[in-house]
């Protein structure tokens, strides 16, 4: 039997190399202590990311989805006269006669048809004003009076602008057409209009 004998010098030997393993495993705990709270708030930083991405992802998903072009529905046809009645031009028309489709106009359209308009029909006689508010592209903006008598012409309006575009004098009716039209066409202030539709009964 081989006996090992321990001298002091190797007792101290084994404790100087229990010491170093002792304070390895406390720095090494006091490392753990430290990053486990920042891997921990990494963690959470990345998930509060991802949702937000697809919070924003979905948003902007619905809100294309949600995009809604509309397209002219015909009502009727709108004729353009001279001061002794004669015939100019003739155009489809679709009418606005309430609030809402007052409000909605021509907005968030891609485009209207040369021979296309829209024909806004007010309660009462009164000085008008409209404005170009996601409407996508330049119209002639024509207001007439309860006799039916072009009273101003607002030609070539900005696109997507909130320019106010006034009448000059009271209307009762506004037609709405493609920007040049009323060049294009001649048409000018106290010309008329005579129109016939699918919501009215009589030519009015």
């Amino acid at each position: 039997m081989l006996l090992t004998i321990l001298a002091p010098a190797n007792i101290g030997i084994i404790h100087l190399a229990k010491k170093k393993i002792k304070k390895k495993q406390e720095e090494t705990a006091q490392s753990k202590k430290i990053f486990k709270p920042l891997i921990v708030k990494i963690g959470i930083a990345i998930i509060v990311l991802a949702v937000v991405s697809i919070f924003v992802l979905n948003n902007c998903q619905d809100e294309t989805s949600e995009m809604h072009y509309y397209k002219f529905k015909k009502e009727g046809e709108l004729t353009f006269v001279d001061s002794v009645e004669n015939a100019i031009i003739k155009i489809d028309i679709e009418i606005a006669d309430n609030d809402y489709q007052r409000q909605l106009g021509l907005m968030n359209r891609q485009s209207m048809e040369e021979m296309q308009g829209m024909l806004f029909i007010f309660p009462d006689e009164r000085y008008q004003s409209f404005w170009m508010l996601n409407t996508l592209f330049s119209l002639d903006i024509i207001f007439i009076n309860s006799n039916k008598e072009i009273v101003t012409i607002h030609k070539n309006t900005t696109p997507l602008s909130e320019q106010s575009y006034p009448s000059s004098a009271p209307a009762i009716y506004v037609v709405e057409v493609n920007a040049g039209f009323c060049d294009r066409h001649e048409i000018k202030l106290g010309n008329k209009i005579f129109w016939i539709g699918s919501k009215l009964s009589i030519n009015n």
